[in-house]
């Protein structure tokens, strides 16, 4: 079959099956609060919508690759999109992977890339796991992840009903879950997977077939919170429950506009910092934009909202930020 048409239809054993749950009806996922749009509401915003260009920067400098391997600490480094590199003591671990120059089962169309990747495929340290967090084409990109397959043979954790879909690209170690299980790594740390309120689609007829999740990294110097793609919603409020509060919470900042449209699936910056206070974390930086142009809002004004949603709050930079592309972030475990 052809690559790309393998995208858009399914396999047999694509998606998931098994007893219902409070967001599983035995078939597909949903939210416990829902989703809910008027018929005719994605025409009428594809009708609507800003269509005007972002630039691209005219000359990028990358920072030095990053480290093999971190030891002592936490050290975050934002690559692009939802893609974060985490690095402790517990290992390196790789978020919704994305190096392709478009995000789109078409390679000749779709959204492409506005600005490089922050640290290259080629400078990427040991990457011992990968987390998936929903099937959508900006979060889940086939080639890298047949890539990084190949070149570092992680441990890829996903939602619910992506087990076959990650074989079919390369993956030979996968581990799919619901909300709030447990994980062990091949590394001796753990993680849990945790709600997140959003949606899933890949091809035609797959809508909500697999699950979307947050994820929940534990590390010796404290815990790390990747929120993925998500609408504001109670989840937070449980995870902070649940789990605790993170040491640094990565939360979306971007793909918001417009907000009749996008609210309930996307957070926008003052949202994010609603999480942020949800959560109680101690630092928090933006994920989920200036990278592809998939809504309305200008490629600077997610970072330059969050400064403005950040200040009304009362939070300094050092709270909440919008990290630079490729920019690493250390955090030592004996102070806040």
């Amino acid at each position: 079959m052809n690559r790309w048409l393998r995208g858009v239809l399914p396999g047999r054993g694509y998606g998931h099956r098994g007893p219902p749950s409070d967001h599983f009806d035995g078939r597909r996922f949903f939210n416990p609060e829902p989703i809910v749009h008027e018929r005719g509401d994605l025409w009428r915003w594809l009708r609507e919508r800003d269509r005007g260009t972002w630039t691209c920067p005219e000359r990028f400098v990358p920072p030095p690759p990053p480290p093999a391997r971190v030891t002592h600490g936490l050290r975050v480094t934002w690559i692009n999109h939802a893609t974060v590199l985490i690095q402790s003591a517990a290992g390196n671990v790789l978020t919704d992977p994305v190096f392709s120059e478009r995000v789109s089962p078409l390679p000749w169309l779709g959204p492409r890339r506005h600005h490089p990747p922050g640290v290259a495929f080629d400078d990427l340290p040991p990457i011992d796991t990968v987390l998936i967090s929903h099937s959508h084409y900006d979060h889940l990109d086939r080639a890298t992840i047949t890539r990084l397959a190949k070149h570092h043979g992680p441990l890829f954790v996903a939602g619910l009903g992506l087990d076959r879909w990650l074989r079919g690209a390369g993956a030979r170690r996968v581990v799919v879950a619901d909300w709030w299980d447990r994980i062990q790594t091949n590394t001796g740390s753990a993680l849990t997977v945790a709600p997140a309120r959003h949606w899933s689609r890949r091809g035609v007829f797959d809508r909500n077939r697999t699950l979307w999740v947050s994820y929940w990294i534990e590390t010796p110097a404290g815990a790390v919170y990747f929120a993925g793609d998500t609408g504001m919603g109670e989840h937070f409020r449980h995870i902070r429950q649940r789990l605790g509060a993170p040491r640094i919470a990565l939360l979306p900042i971007g793909a918001y506009e417009p907000r009749w449209f996008m609210a309930q699936q996307h957070m926008n910056p003052a949202d994010a910092v609603r999480a942020h206070q949800c959560l109680e974390a101690v630092h928090s930086l933006g994920i989920h934009f200036a990278t592809f142009k998939l809504t309305d809002e200008a490629r600077t004004a997610p970072a330059d909202e969050l400064a403005q949603a950040c200040a009304r709050a009362g939070l300094s930079a050092k709270d909440f930020r919008a990290p630079a592309f490729g920019g690493a972030y250390c955090f030592d475990p004996d102070w806040s």
